[in-house]
Formats: structure tokens, C-alpha cells, sequence
């Protein structure tokens, strides 16, 4: 016998209006949506279905009834087989009939933990509610930026207070366990504890069923993070969460699709103009858990970034997520706003209506994805052709058997120039692994017979055949002689300006690093002199030299503790986009994240097999074995972010100050950059 409870708990989390819209063609019709009744026959439509009361009528034969008694009666299913339908649809799995005491004693205890999880979340959102009623700094702020207490009431928008200990008013007993783990309470290493939100405009998150899950928060003074998230918890997984798709949901379903941002003010900015049906990721890349609720929530899909290099990374980003997932009855459109604009400014300076024309013009994935590819190959020579091919072969094996697929692959054909038969035999001679794919072992070898390292993460463990690590090509970018990056004192890769070079940065100063290290960043730079530069034009490079020393070791940091790769967000990848050097750090971060290997081996099988990156993995391996063992990698990762961004704020501050600071924006941008410094020293870089 199906419980009760888990009944009520699947019918929560279907729409009736999804499942009726399978197989009934349903237009609005006020508060309801209307339709032809499938049960008896009828020219004009008296069959109704119901948003909000989650059930279906009809004023002609009676039919009534839930999301599953629909499918019981349209599809002659019974209950159990209605139940598990919906269950899988719903990624639910229906619970056993027989179950082992110890099974349900379990599933009793986490229901009761996310109990009180959720009621310690309630609590604490009433009391923000409460405390924005009473800060007029906090509501002078929403004012600025355009909304309304309407808009405010709509969101659940609240005031963290600055208090450090302000939710000891709510829960007298602030040593409770289930603060810290629900996310609201921080306890140092002493034993102290503080609220982990102050200063904050409280965004409430909620789930698709409009549970309480969680809080983003937003300082509105100086200060850093500017956005706050709630960490991991039982009830709250930022990969698998979108911010505002409880409550633009009736407005996905008028405007037939749905809009993806990247912050929460965008969400909210856009739904005071009046466009409703915008959501956001929460501070993290687009994963496919992301795409795969977006889909179950409308067929038409825009994702809307800002058109810099951070927007279009997200972007590309967001793109290979949705891959695996492309369907013929599905539309996937991405929107580059202005550089200066992100969508909350642009609807605010613009008006809702030119934001609407924006959609409109929204650029198709399969134009996004081929136009990407050609903007990174010289399409002009057969070498530039083929590389582009190359790089498009996982990307296209990703992609399911579908009319879609044909289309993009006779796409990609016409512009590397070759006929579809042409296409179809390059492709079969060599079938790419479809990107994302897990690695599998190489020939002869096996993931279980890979040594281990450092608390049984395997790594390496695979012999490449004594590959020389010091003759790596270097990272993408205008390279410099390796004099420039000389500390004072005369020792390579020491504590000098490691921002060198030259070309305007967009660095934002961002970032959430905790802890200190010993590590110094020292390494043991060994190339020679000499102006050496990516050649873009061909893909290649003009010359040879050794990595710097940083970049080996955050490389040899990643593989030595692939765990580092799972907690990586756009803040910490935007912060080594502006280090010199370390596009084969990011390389390796995506790779790792988007084919899930962990070891060497693994990913080694998984990178492109001439690339770069391949061979700085072969190696690799001695330094890793060679390694000792780390009592905190996370801290030596974090202080190695630290010092990538102080050094890139320090020469921006230099190149600002070189300017005389003749404007109000480079004086703003430099009492900026020096406050952070002054944070980032605080936390132990020098």
C-alpha cells in the first residue's frame, strides 16, 4: 500500500496543468485554462482546468478529479501504475511496501530533520520581514533600485538587520545544532557563534512546491561577498534550484516560456516592469539538473546574459548543460545584452518593451553553438577547418538522436566545407565521445587498480611514459618575458605583480576566501627570455616555455584533490580568468566538471587528445606522486585564489593610478580596489 503522505507529497509537487496539457490542448481563459474534454465528445470547450486549486472539471459530463485520477481515467492506468508515472516524472521513487524497520526508522528521522529545518527557515524569514519593516535605510535601497513594496511582498523581501547575534531574538537557544546546519548560524573553529547574514537584503528561496529552502542575501554598504548564499544543506542544493520558479510560475505558463538570469535583482527588476517569468541560478554555472527543470516548467527556453567575456562564458556554459537534453519540441534561445547593461538595468533604463523586442531577437542554440565554434578557428584555411570539426565532434555526439541533431551536423558541414556524406563519414570514422561523458579506464587498465592518494582519491596511477613536465606550452593570452613576473628580490615567482601584461581588465573584485596558508606561490621557473604570444590566427603557439609556477601549482592542487572541483562557482572561475597564465586551470576545471572524471588517467582520456591541457596532464604525474600530503587543500586552493586576486587588484590600482584618476569612475574604482585590498590582507596575503 502506497502512504498516504507520499501521495499528498507527489501530487504537491506535479502540476495538474502539465499533466492534462500532454494530452489535452488547453488555451487561458481567466484564472483557469480551457480545453476540449476528452472524455465525451463536444465542439465547444466546457472542460476546465485549475492553477491553483491544482484539479480539472467539466461543466459538460462531470469528469473530476487530481493529476492522477486524469491519468487513471484517460489512460485506463490504475492507481499504482497513475502513482508511478507521475513519481518518475516528478524524479520521485515510490516507497516499498515492505520495508525493514531500520528503512522506515530512517525515513522518519530525515523527515523530521527537514521539519525542523523548515521551521527554523520560517522563523527566521518572519523575523527579516520584521526587521525590513522597521529599517528605513533597507527599504530607501529597494526605492533605488526601482521597487515597489508590492513587488517586495511578492518576493518575501527582507532585512537581515546588522545585529551579529540577531536571530538569538527568535531562537532563544542560539546553540541549537539545526541553526548552523540549516545555514543560518556560522560557528568558528573557537566555538563562537554569529548570524551568517547581517547587513543583507534577504532573498527567501524556495522550491517548486514553495517550500522555504534557503536565503541568498545582498549587502547594500561596502562589503564583501555582495552576494550571500546559504550553504549546502539537507534541504537546499544550489545545482539543482532556481531563484524565483515558485513565483513566476503562472506567468511561465501565460507567456509560454521562461527567462534564465544570472542574479536575483535581475529576477526581481524584471518582474516590477512587469515580465514575471524570469529565474536565476544561484551563483553557479547552468547545470543539467538546471535545464532539465527549466524544461519541465515550459518548452521555450531564453537564457539572458550580459555580452562581456563573463556573460558569453556563462553562456557557453549554460549551452553544453543543455545539450544532452536538445529535443525537436523544444526551443533553446540565448540573449547578449549591451556590455554595460544586465537585464534589472536595462528594463529599468530601457522600459519592458524593449526588453521584449530583445527576446524576440534572442539568438537559436544551434546558431550560438556554430558561431561560437567558427569565432575560435581561422575559417579561412583547411587547418582552421578541421580543428574547428574537432572540437565540435563532442559536442555534437552529446546531442541525442533527433532531427535537430541532422540539422546542426549539415550546418557544421557547410561551414568546414564539406558535403553531409562528407560530414557523416568524418564522424563515423572516429566517433567522439559525447562531451560530458564519464571517462572510462584506458586498454588494460581499470579506476579500481589506480593507486590512491591523500584520503583514497585516486589519482594519477597511470605511466606516461616519462613525459618532460618542463616543456609545456603556455596559457592562452599575450604572454610577457618571464622577467616581469621576478619578485623584488630577484626570485622567480615570488611575491611580485603577477598581473603583468597589459589590456584592460574587467575584474570585480569579488570573491568569499577563508583561511590562511603558508604557501607562497615560490616556484621554480625555468624558461628562458622571450616576447612569446598565443598565435590565434592558427591555433597554435609561436614557441615553447615552462609554466609558470603558480598555475603548476593550483594544476597539481586540482588533481591531487579533485573534491576542490565539486565547490567551484562563477565567482572563484571569474577570479582566475584574470590571473596571468591560468587558462589551462580553467580548462581543466570545466573538463573535470563536465565529463565528471577525477584522476589523471580518467581525464586525460577525456581531454582532446593534442590539446594542451592533455599534455600538461601527462605531465603531471610525478609531481603529484611526489607531493606531500596537505592538511587543508581547500585553504591552500583559497589562498591561492586570494593572492591571484590581490595581485590583479594591485595592477589595475596601478594602471588607474598612472591615469592621474581624472574621473569620479577611476576614483570610485580605486577606493574600491584599495578596500579590498585592505580585506584581502586582513586575510593574510601580502
Amino acid at each position: 500500500m502506497i502512504p498516504e503522505s507520499f501521495i499528498q507529497e507527489l501530487l504537491a509537487r506535479v502540476d495538474v496543468v502539465d499533466v492534462v496539457g500532454r494530452y489535452v490542448q488547453l488555451r487561458k481563459g481567466g484564472a483557469n485554462l480551457l480545453g476540449l474534454c476528452p472524455f465525451h465528445n463536444e465542439k465547444s470547450p466546457s472542460f476546465t482546468v485549475s492553477p491553483t486549486k491544482q484539479f480539472y472539471h467539466c461543466f459538460g459530463c462531470g469528469a473530476h478529479g487530481s493529476a492522477i485520477t486524469f491519468l487513471m481515467e484517460h489512460t485506463g492506468a490504475s492507481f499504482p501504475e497513475a502513482v508511478r508515472t507521475l513519481s518518475a516524472s516528478a524524479g520521485m521513487t515510490v516507497p516499498e511496501e515492505n520495508r525493514s524497520p531500520r528503512q522506515q526508522q530512517e525515513t522518519a528521522r530525515r523527515k523530521a530533520e527537514e521539519s525542523r529545518h523548515t521551521q527554523v527557515l520560517d522563523a527566521a524569514q518572519a523575523h527579516y520581514l520584521k526587521q525590513l519593516r522597521a529599517s528605513p535605510a533597507a527599504i530607501r535601497y529597494l526605492k533605488q533600485r526601482g521597487l515597489t513594496g508590492e513587488i517586495a511582498a511578492h518576493f518575501g523581501l527582507g532585512w537581515s538587520g546588522t545585529d551579529r547575534h540577531g536571530l538569538s531574538q527568535v531562537f532563544p537557544n542560539y546553540e541549537d545544532p539545526t541553526l548552523v546546519e540549516s545555514g543560518l548560524v556560522i560557528e568558528s573553529e573557537d566555538g563562537r557563534r554569529y548570524d551568517r547574514f547581517r547587513e543583507r537584503v534577504m532573498f527567501p528561496i524556495r522550491n517548486a512546491r514553495g517550500s522555504l529552502i534557503g536565503f541568498g542575501g545582498r549587502i547594500i554598504g561596502k562589503g564583501e561577498p555582495k552576494y550571500l548564499n546559504s550553504p549546502e544543506t539537507p534541504l537546499f542544493s544550489k545545482g539543482q534550484e532556481l531563484y524565483g520558479l515558485w513565483e513566476a510560475r503562472q506567468a511561465i505558463r501565460q507567456e509560454g516560456q521562461i527567462i534564465v538570469v544570472e542574479g536575483y535583482m535581475d529576477v526581481v527588476g524584471l518582474a516590477q516592469q512587469g515580465i514575471a517569468n524570469a529565474v536565476a541560478t544561484l551563483g553557479t554555472a547552468t547545470t543539467p539538473d538546471h535545464v532539465k527543470k527549466l524544461l519541465r516548467s515550459s518548452d521555450k527556453v531564453i537564457f539572458s546574459f550580459d555580452g562581456d567575456g563573463a556573460g558569453r562564458r556563462a553562456a557557453w556554459r549554460a549551452l553544453q548543460a543543455c545539450l544532452p537534453v536538445l529535443r525537436d519540441d523544444i526551443a533553446i534561445r540565448f540573449l547578449f545584452l549591451p556590455t554595460e547593461h544586465d537585464p534589472d538595468s536595462y528594463v529599468r533604463e530601457l522600459g519592458s518593451e524593449a526588453f521584449r523586442a530583445c527576446l524576440g531577437e534572442a539568438v537559436a542554440l544551434s546558431r550560438f553553438l556554430l558561431d561560437e565554434l567558427a569565432s575560435r578557428h581561422n575559417m579561412d584555411e583547411a587547418e582552421g577547418r578541421a580543428s574547428c570539426l574537432h572540437e565540435a565532434k563532442p559536442l555534437l555526439a552529446a546531442i541525442p538522436e533527433c532531427a535537430l541533431r541532422v540539422q546542426i551536423e549539415r550546418e557544421m558541414a557547410k561551414l568546414v566545407q564539406l558535403t553531409p556524406e562528407e560530414m557523416a563519414q568524418v564522424l563515423a570514422q572516429q566517433p567522439a565521445k559525447p562531451f560530458g561523458a564519464p571517462a572510462k579506464p584506458a586498454a588494460g587498465e581499470t579506476h579500481a587498480a589506480a593507486p590512491q592518494h591523500d584520503g583514497g582519491h585516486p589519482d594519477a596511477g597511470y605511466d606516461f611514459g616519462g613525459h618532460d613536465f618542463h616543456d609545456i606550452p603556455a596559457d592562452d593570452g599575450e604572454y610577457v618575458d618571464v622577467g616581469q613576473f621576478s619578485s623584488p628580490g630577484g626570485e622567480p615567482g615570488g611575491g611580485g605583480n603577477w598581473g603583468g601584461g597589459s589590456g584592460k581588465q574587467d575584474w570585480k573584485g569579488q570573491g568569499d576566501w577563508k583561511g590562511k596558508s603558508d604557501w607562497k606561490g615560490k616556484g621554480d621557473w625555468k624558461g628562458g627570455k622571450g616576447n612569446w604570444k598565443r598565435r590565434d590566427d592558427v591555433g597554435g603557439f609561436e614557441g615553447r616555455r615552462t609554466m609558470p609556477s603558480l598555475a603548476k601549482r593550483l594544476l597539481g592542487l586540482l588533481l591531487a584533490h579533485p573534491e576542490l572541483v565539486d565547490s567551484m562557482g562563477d565567482q572563484q572561475l571569474e577570479v582566475i580568468d584574470h590571473g596571468p597564465h591560468l587558462g589551462l586551470v580553467r580548462d581543466l576545471i570545466m573538463l573535470a566538471q563536465s565529463s565528471g572524471a577525477r584522476h589523471v588517467g580518467a581525464l586525460l582520456e577525456a581531454a582532446e587528445p593534442d590539446s594542451d591541457l592533455a599534455t600538461v596532464l601527462k605531465g603531471l604525474r610525478a609531481d603529484i606522486l611526489s607531493q606531500e600530503d596537505l592538511p587543508d587543500p581547500q585553504t591552500e586552493w583559497d589562498d591561492a585564489l586570494r593572492r591571484i586576486e590581490f595581485d590583479s587588484a594591485k595592477a589595475e590600482m596601478a594602471k588607474l593610478a598612472a591615469t592621474g584618476l581624472t574621473t569620479d569612475e577611476q576614483r570610485k574604482r580605486y577606493l574600491e580596489l584599495s578596500s579590498r585590498m585592505a580585506v584581502l590582507k586582513g586575510a593574510g596575503v601580502r
